[in-house]
């Protein structure tokens, strides 16, 4: 989005960006336009957010609505002692989610450190599942720029089909926005033909204010998707932050014509919990985004309890407790 300045001056004398591709020319038009943004209605986002999640979903719409859930989530084991044996059986449980019902859909990806890629693609290969990847010293991206970008260098030759990388959230919240912004582009251009997630970690941002200029951070600088938390710190995906990421890529898509997904991540459990998403992302993006290319939700337990919901909806009776496997 860097291109040669395009401004007006205000009232203050400062240079006001014309397009939002002036937006990023230099480090006062990026805050200028960022501070400018509407301010958010906690209030009001909460609301809406709560209303929204009380709308009832009929039982051949549960059964739909089930199913493209079970499609949009990146199986995702982000732990210390992982395996490969642990990141095979993942990918054997993505590729079939229900080894008894092979009319469960797969799952669009599975989500791994770098070092594992390798491994997970071998898992899921020929099956259309996409292999994500954190990156970029997930999950504090405390590291040089050259490390990670390394870091993403090593996961796009692995094979990974998607970065999923951290934001610099010490420099957002010192206001040094540029910074993030550049980090973003430099990662985009070393993640190539890999598409990429950009996380926020809405939980270290304080407001909702921060969220929504984060967001178009992240969409100016040339993230495919916008990513709500990494799992690993207490708040994650929460339907109010959730909404106003979905509000932003509406409104970015409205201004320049480029659709952005979004990802929630973490904390999400239940297919009650993932329903109460999908109603949001119909009533607020779209249908547009009504697909996995679109959105995504990062998730380790959250299939189990779709796979169960499924299985309830087919048979009438809820299954006994063997009956998915513990990730």
């Amino acid at each position: 989005m860097r291109t040669t300045p395009s401004t007006e001056t205000d009232e203050a004398g400062g240079a006001t960006p014309r397009t939002l591709a002036d937006v990023p020319t230099s480090a006062s038009t990026l805050r200028r336009f960022l501070h400018g943004l509407p301010g958010v209605d906690a209030v009001g986002l909460e609301a809406r957010a709560a209303s929204l999640g009380t709308r009832s979903i009929k039982t051949t719409a549960k059964a739909y609505a089930i199913d493209l859930a079970i499609s949009m989530i990146d199986l995702t084991t982000l732990e210390g002692a992982d395996t490969a044996g642990k990141v095979r059986a993942l990918g054997a449980k993505a590729v079939h989610p229900d080894p008894t019902d092979r009319s469960t859909p797969r799952t669009a990806a599975v989500c791994v450190y770098p070092d594992m890629v390798a491994t997970a693609k071998e898992a899921v290969a020929g099956s259309g599942v996409k292999v994500a990847s954190v990156a970029t010293a997930f999950p504090a991206g405390r590291a040089a720029l050259g490390v990670k970008l390394a870091d993403v260098r090593d996961a796009v030759a692995a094979g990974a089909d998607e970065i999923d990388m951290v934001i610099d959230r010490g420099a957002f919240l010192a206001g040094d926005y540029m910074k993030v912004y550049e980090e973003i582009v430099a990662v985009k251009e070393a993640s190539g033909p890999a598409r990429l997630k950009v996380i926020f970690e809405t939980g270290e941002l304080s407001t909702y204010d921060n969220i929504r200029r984060a967001s178009w951070i992240g969409m100016l600088a040339g993230a495919d998707f916008i990513k709500t938390s990494t799992g690993k710190v207490g708040v994650n995906a929460t339907p109010a932050n959730t909404l106003l990421m979905l509000e932003a890529v509406r409104d970015f898509r409205a201004q320049t014509g480029v659709q952005v997904g979004v990802k929630p991540a973490g904390g999400i459990r239940t297919a009650k919990d993932a329903l109460k998403f999908l109603v949001l992302v119909n009533e607020t993006a779209g249908a547009d985004w009504l697909d996995n290319h679109w959105f995504r939700f990062g998730a380790s337990s959250l299939l189990n309890d779709l796979l169960m919901q499924r299985q309830k909806l087919a048979t009438g009776r809820y299954s006994g407790p063997d009956y998915v496997t513990v990730d």
